[in-house]
């Protein structure tokens, strides 16, 4: 155990093993590289909570998909910053492989959708040319 952990192993287990130990050190070792994220994220009136895949605009809470939550993260992580829509695919693939470019239309349609039914803004702006950023 203490070679192949000097040796550059980012954790060990040896069997038999419970899959509940499993699981937590697959989400501990997710949080770590950036995978998982337990922090809230916040812009304007909108906080986003990536764990329970929620969004509150106030005191509402609305309800995301997986999809959804992960665009919405990239997109509120660097708000000023336009981000196009290969990055955004590449980005989300880890939660949903098969979003085409397509799709990822649609997906940021329900996201606004989601949000304007709560207070009425508009929280994503396209940006021609680029891709999306929440809008100023």
């Amino acid at each position: 155990k203490v070679s192949m952990l000097l040796g550059g192993a980012a954790d060990y287990m040896t069997k038999p093993f419970e899959t509940s130990e499993l699981l937590a050190r697959i989400t501990v070792a997710l949080r770590k590289n950036g995978a998982l994220s337990a922090e809230e994220l916040t812009y304007k009136d909108l906080t986003l909570f990536p764990e329970t895949l929620t969004a509150k605009i106030g005191e509402t809470a609305v309800r995301l998909t997986r999809t959804e939550c992960a665009i919405l993260k990239l997109l509120m992580s660097d708000p000023q910053k336009p981000v196009g829509k290969s990055r955004i695919l590449e980005r989300i693939s880890f939660d949903t492989p098969d979003c085409t470019e397509r799709s990822l239309k649609q997906h940021i349609s329900n996201i606004r959708k989601k949000l304007s039914a709560v207070d009425g803004v508009d929280y994503i702006e396209a940006v021609y040319g680029i891709g999306f950023k929440m809008r100023d």
